[in-house]
């Protein structure tokens, strides 16, 4: 029997995320926290944990002088980059393994993983003579996604990965 567990989007973001989120710079986003300017955030420990909206994004109560702000108030736009790494085929290959060897890049996030579910429109990119310097490494090839459309992201414990017997894998949904 497969077993999934599937999540949802987050719903509490560190700070480097959701200053992703809200296009500011972090040291900017230290600063609101400080002023306690986030709507529900708090420390735990050495860590901001800062709650989302149901928008997914974090909420900001204006400040009491000054210009209004001009972080991003509404969902984060970036296309989504899809790359197999070669690098990493090679290794489990040469070394047993099954380290994940595809990357899912979403603006400074980069998660890497077995297997993904492209749930709507996409493109795969080839470009040999101009590859995409803003990816690592230079990619040539990639897939790419639009900001809206929702990708699954699939894990796998075992180091032997039979089609028969995903037991063990685990989905993360964006």
């Amino acid at each position: 029997m497969k077993e999934t567990n599937t999540e949802t989007k987050p719903n509490k973001v560190g700070t480097t995320e959701a200053a992703f989120l809200l296009n500011i710079s972090t040291a900017r986003l230290r600063l609101l926290l400080r002023q306690g300017r986030l709507k529900g955030a708090e420390k735990v420990k050495r860590f901001w944990v800062i709650p989302l909206n149901s928008r997914g994004m974090p909420e900001i109560t204006p400040g009491r002088r000054g210009p209004e702000g001009t972080w991003n108030k509404g969902f984060r736009t970036g296309n989504t980059f899809i790359h197999v790494l070669r690098r990493e085929i090679d290794h489990n290959r040469d070394h047993g393994t099954s380290l994940p060897a595809i990357s899912v890049k979403q603006g400074d996030r980069n998660d890497h993983c077995h297997e993904v579910e492209i749930l709507g429109n996409c493109k795969i990119v080839y470009r040999p003579h101009k590859p995409n310097r803003s990816q690592a490494g230079g990619a040539r090839l990639w897939i790419e996604t639009e900001p809206d459309v929702e990708i699954i992201r699939k894990f796998f414990r075992d180091t032997e990965l039979d089609e028969n017997q995903l037991q063990g894998s685990s989905e993360f949904r964006v």
